[in-house]
């Protein structure tokens, strides 16, 4: 029913819808208020750009800068989470410094923001991942290189 290719395509209208949702989401949530809060913006328009360009231009080099910007998504969702969760933490202690083991984390976890909201983006990343996983442009590139050197 559905191609390699088809597929593939659906992989990468996902990750695009994904990104265009999440930096809407975080744009009415007015999540700029540190520095580090526009970490996932600035990764985010990184990942529409690149997806609108391996899109439009797919190939070797615009499939390793997506595979980048990808990577990079798994790594600031990681960070974010780290991040939402010291905060939590640290919130949680303010209040009860007592608080420790099982019952800080739970407090952490369940904070004023979702301690885990950020794997949304490490999730769009391994998506991303999946999306150029076996794809042809690498495996044609990486060929020529073969035949050349032989």
């Amino acid at each position: 029913m559905f191609t390699r290719a088809s597929v593939r395509q659906l992989l990468l209208a996902l990750v695009f819808l994904g990104i265009v949702g999440l930096e809407v989401e975080l744009a009415l949530l007015r999540h700029a208020e540190s520095v580090t809060q526009w970490i996932p913006h600035v990764a985010l328009i990184i990942g529409i750009l690149s997806t609108l360009i391996v899109f439009f231009r797919p190939g070797p080099a615009t499939l390793r800068v997506f595979q980048t910007v990808m990577l990079i998504f798994v790594v600031v969702g990681a960070l974010g989470i780290y991040l939402h969760y010291r905060g939590h933490v640290e919130f949680a202690l303010e209040r009860d410094p007592s608080l420790g083991g099982a019952k800080l984390i739970w407090k952490a976890l369940r904070g004023a923001s979702p301690a885990l909201a950020p794997a949304a983006l490490s999730q769009l990343g391994l998506l991303g991942l999946l999306y150029g996983y076996r794809h042809h442009a690498p495996a044609a590139d990486s060929d020529q290189k073969r035949e050349n050197v032989d």
